[in-house]
């Protein structure tokens, strides 16, 4: 019995060896990665960078051209409306050199002369009135009694009445010598160029809005040209967000869309409604030096942002699409054959090639409308060599 088995020995040896040889150089099965099917919210956005915007702005300017008194706003200050912004006061007359301050006095002196010469002719011309009127009551005493023809009462009459017509103008030369030399005083009283000290000769400006002040562009006191502007205001609580999106996304985008504001210094996120699309765009320069057609997106926050202020740097994202409860794979796990898309669902080993309907793409993940679960697991990255019922190790 024992010679048979000897005999066997080598032959059962063999066997074992061709086995270990079978197993040890057959080649292992691929190893893969998987991701699990996602099943929750999903929504299809858009999203650039993008800048706080005041859809209304107010810029103050001179009503005059004048002296501008000092402005005390600073932006940042509140301001009501009606409330005194700025003064404008008439513009001093330039400072006189002493060759302009001695014509000056030269013409004050001359004034002052024809204003006493005027006056003297004035008291003339009433001395001759006077006499004329007191000439005329005597001869219509004359004229009453019979002394006197008609003649010589008509001759005092036209004397009476020239006399008064030369006070008249007499009195007129008064007032214009006077005018004279009261002008010629202004000229040197303010000769070092002084302000004026009437107060009812200064113009305040009033606020047109309560908001806040978003500019100044003059502080201190000088000579201001009418239409100068001097401040800009706005309602900080009227602020929403302008985002310039690639045309390509912006035909998109819809007003009335949800959006999400980000990325502005908090970790809050902002939200608002597309308020408008411009049906005009622009070409802009990428930093790459690639022209760009981008198209301005209007965003309207729904409640105010008191830490955001004109002109601050934001991220908008628009949402495009949006399902409450969708399945999604990543966009990895897809690939494509004959028109039609295929995952490869791991199952316990084994590979299965299966066919699904793609939706919207948001971020990695691309929506699955049918022929996927959501507890079942796809392989991602799938590479050419895996088929239908190959095993596979993780």
């Amino acid at each position: 019995m024992k010679k048979p088995l000897v005999k066997l020995l080598p032959w059962l040896l063999f066997v074992l060896v061709a086995v270990a040889l079978f197993y040890s150089l057959r080649p292992a099965p691929p190893q893969v990665v998987v991701s699990d099917v996602y099943q929750g919210p999903l929504a299809a956005t858009v999203s650039d960078e993008g800048r706080t915007h005041l859809r209304n702005t107010y810029s103050v300017s001179a009503p005059i051209t004048g002296y501008l008194r000092r402005v005390s706003l600073e932006p940042g200050d509140p301001i009501t409306q009606g409330d005194t912004v700025f003064e404008v006061e008439p513009a001093p007359t330039p400072a006189l050199d002493q060759r302009s301050r001695e014509q000056a006095e030269q013409t004050l002196n001359a004034t002052e002369a024809r204003l006493q010469a005027a006056i003297a002719l004035q008291q003339n011309s009433e001395s001759e009135a006077q006499l004329a009127s007191s000439e005329l009551q005597r001869i219509k005493r004359l004229y009453d009694a019979g002394l006197a023809s008609t003649a010589d009462l008509e001759r005092a009459q036209t004397a009476l009445f020239r006399a008064q017509s030369n006070l008249r103008s007499a009195t007129a030369a008064v007032a214009v010598a006077q005018a004279d030399v009261t002008n010629a005083k202004l000229v040197l009283e303010i000769a070092e160029g002084t302000r004026s000290s009437d107060q009812t000769r200064i113009l305040e400006v009033p606020a047109p809005i309560s908001g806040t002040v978003l500019q100044r562009f003059r502080c201190c006191e000088g000579i201001v040209t009418a239409g100068e502007t001097i401040l800009e205001l706005g309602d900080l609580s009227e602020l929403e967000v302008q985002v310039d999106l690639l045309s390509s996304a912006a035909v998109k985008v819809r007003p009335g869309m949800t959006a999400r504001i980000n990325q502005w210094g908090g970790q809050e996120v902002k939200s608002g409604i597309v308020r408008r699309v411009s049906p005009a765009g622009f070409t802009r320069v990428s930093a790459l030096g690639i022209e760009e057609q981008r198209v301005s997106v209007f965003i309207e926050l729904d409640a105010p942002a008191p830490e955001l202020g004109n002109d601050f740097r934001v991220n908008a994202e628009i949402v495009i699409e949006q399902a409450e409860d969708a399945l999604a794979v990543p966009i990895t796990a897809l690939f494509r054959q004959d028109e039609q898309w295929y995952v490869f669902v791991y199952q316990e080993g084994e590979l299965e090639r299966r066919a699904v309907n793609v939706g919207f793409q948001s971020g990695i993940y691309r929506q699955i409308i049918n022929g996927l679960n959501a507890n079942e697991q796809v392989v991602n990255h799938p590479s050419g060599e895996l088929e239908e019922g190959m095993q596979v190790q993780l």
